[in-house]
């Protein structure tokens, strides 16, 4: 099985990240670009989010938004112990409807995957659509710029779950700027070694290709690219990046 279908080993894996100060950053966001009060928020291709539990806490309206309802069935549990409301929606990043707009989207940890401009595309087309008018959409870590490979190794722990965590991105297709991403949990569980990998083809982005996507589909403003979890302008290119966009008024 894959790593995807783990939700419990996946959310030790990525608990290095501090969803209070992501929100902290997202809520500066929204007070620099939208002058309305930002009331609902979007998270696409969610996983467990901590970031949409926090967001929870904080009052707002959540929403999750995964293609796999393990994920779903996993946030929505998390989210029920710790007295929380979150709405859930099974659908792919590039093909879904929500009946009700929200005023924020995210898609966080590199989890834009397209594997062409046509979907990418598509993708902005139903993000446009799941947002007010004046909505903000954030991205992190978008994969800007060719480099043969990519290569990450952690460890985390909690309670008696220790996981090794192995990301490797590789350039497959240079025409296509197509990388194959794989993700390796090696997962200690009360004594129990286990095994689990998934892997993922994704387009990467040229900055200036990128950005003329998104001017030329009609739905966006760019805002710009930006060092992570700041608004000082990227100089050069990073991997942990945040770029944001806006839907006109």
């Amino acid at each position: 099985m894959g790593v995807y279908d783990h939700p419990e080993y996946y959310e030790v894996a990525f608990s290095y990240q501090k969803a209070k100060r992501q929100v902290d950053y997202f809520e500066r966001v929204l007070k620099k670009y939208r002058r309305a009060k930002a009331r609902r928020f979007l998270d696409i291709g969610c996983g467990p989010s901590s970031q949409l539990r926090e967001i929870a806490r904080r009052g707002y309206e959540a929403v999750g938004l995964d293609l796999n309802p393990k994920m779903l069935r996993h946030l929505r549990q998390r989210a029920a112990n710790e007295g929380l409301r979150i709405d859930t929606i099974l659908a792919d990043m590039r093909d879904f409807n929500l009946r009700k707009r929200c005023d924020f989207a995210i898609t966080l940890s590199g989890s834009l995957h397209v594997c062409s401009n046509e979907e990418f595309m598509k993708h902005l087309a139903c993000v446009a659509n799941a947002l007010n008018y004046g909505g903000v959409y954030l991205l992190e870590n978008v994969a800007l710029g060719l480099k043969p490979r990519y290569h990450q190794r952690w460890i985390k722990t909690r309670g008696h779950i220790r996981v090794d965590t192995e990301f490797e991105s590789v350039l497959v297709d240079p025409l296509r700027q197509l990388y194959e991403e794989r993700l390796v949990l090696r997962v200690r569980d009360q004594g129990r070694s286990r095994e689990f990998e998934s892997t993922t083809k994704t387009k990467c982005f040229a900055p200036q290709e990128f950005r003329s996507l998104v001017e030329s589909s009609g739905c966006f403003a760019f805002l710009g690219f930006f060092r992570h979890l700041s608004l000082k302008p990227l100089t050069r290119i990073e991997d942990d990046n945040i770029v944001l966009m806006q839907k006109p008024r």
